[in-house]
């Protein structure tokens, strides 16, 4: 299954919400994994992104789907990224 990485930063709305009720984040996990997608790592980041989330969709359609369902909620804006293991890019470049 393709690997995704969603680089994600927290609005101002957000922000607000994971202070209040921290766990939220997992009840995001369970959305994504109700749109068809599975969440294989997820870290908080310091810098320029909140969180970085690396998942595993079917496809580019059921990752954009993803993607599109989470930032309509306000809470959050996403950076989607497709992601090849380092071996299957080495393999395509020759």
């Amino acid at each position: 299954m393709p690997v995704y990485i969603l680089l994600s930063r927290l609005t101002d709305v957000g922000a607000s919400t994971v202070k209040a009720n921290p766990g939220q984040i997992r009840e995001i996990n369970c959305e994504i994994e109700a749109l068809g997608a599975h969440v294989l790592h997820q870290y908080a980041t310091l810098g320029s992104y909140d969180f970085v989330t690396i998942v595993a969709a079917p496809d580019a359609s059921a990752i954009a789907r993803v993607s599109v369902e989470l930032g309509a909620g306000g809470n959050v804006r996403i950076e989607t990224l497709a992601a090849l293991p380092i071996e299957e890019f080495i393999n395509t470049i020759k």
